[in-house]
């Protein structure tokens, strides 16, 4: 029976104060379960990535609970965040790079390395580990920053639009990747994204937020067999998911 990992009820984030009061989330309440790829959805400025943020423990809600298997959020092995920019050591080769946490971890160094070289493999970046990241393309640089993010072994993933800076067939690539090493892996991942095409791609439920204040327009499960591949796009049933989140979007702005 799959069991929940992320439940939060009635989240609030407030910044700044009188004047400058400005009001990011208010009332998410959602259920995620172990081992679900879920996509946040909504236009710039609706706290997606304050969400996200929460989730890891890097900001603390203003109100509401939040739960990660059971406990408060924090920063711990267990949750892995990626970004946008790789944010890559130009001075460390691709291997080193990937063995970074286990340098701060102080995790097993014979053990991490064997891990690096698979994680490379997995990733399609094998026979790369001694290349700098200026001899690599912006999506090899992002696959570099997945392997390094999925080194400590994390339970729960977290991406901030991590392929957003790419271009469209290099994104699309990399979602079908992330999808495939999630659906390996069993991970848990909540992604944020812009893209509705990238969300109904590689989701099995899309969450759409309204405009600031950030709140929870609507639910739209992808009911696809995941992994998907390019032809899943082209399909009546993904343009009907397609439209239902547009739904969502346009009757929340």
């Amino acid at each position: 029976m799959t069991t929940t990992l992320i439940r939060t009820d009635s989240v609030r984030k407030v910044f700044g104060g009188d004047a400058e009061r400005v009001t990011a989330l208010d009332g998410i309440s959602v259920e995620i379960k172990t081992g679900e790829i879920v996509s946040l959805l909504g236009s710039s400025g609706c706290g997606k990535s304050t969400f996200l943020n929460i989730l890891a423990g890097l900001l603390s809600p203003t109100g509401g609970t939040v739960q990660i298997d059971g406990h408060a959020p924090r920063p711990r092995r267990e949750v892995g965040m990626m970004f946008q920019r790789s944010l890559l050591f130009p001075w460390r080769t691709v291997l080193e790079n990937v063995l970074l946490p286990a340098e701060i971890m102080d995790l097993p160094a014979e053990v991490s390395r064997n891990r690096a070289e698979e994680l490379l493999t997995l990733v399609g970046l094998d026979g790369w580990g001694e290349r700098y990241p200026s001899e690599l393309s912006g999506g090899m640089q992002q696959r570099v920053a997945l392997a390094r993010v999925l080194l400590p072994d994390p339970d729960l993933l977290l991406l901030d639009e991590p392929f957003g800076a790419l271009d469209e067939m290099t994104r699309e690539s990399l979602d079908i990747e992330l999808a495939r090493i999630a659906q390996l892996t069993g991970k848990t991942v909540v992604l944020v994204t812009h893209s509705v095409y990238e969300a109904v791609m590689i989701s099995d439920r899309v969450f759409v937020f309204t405009a600031r204040p950030g709140r929870l327009a609507g639910i739209v499960d992808v009911p696809f067999p995941r992994p998907r591949d390019l032809a899943t796009s082209g399909t009546p049933e993904f343009a009907e998911r397609v439209a239902q989140i547009r739904s969502h979007m346009e009757t929340s702005l």
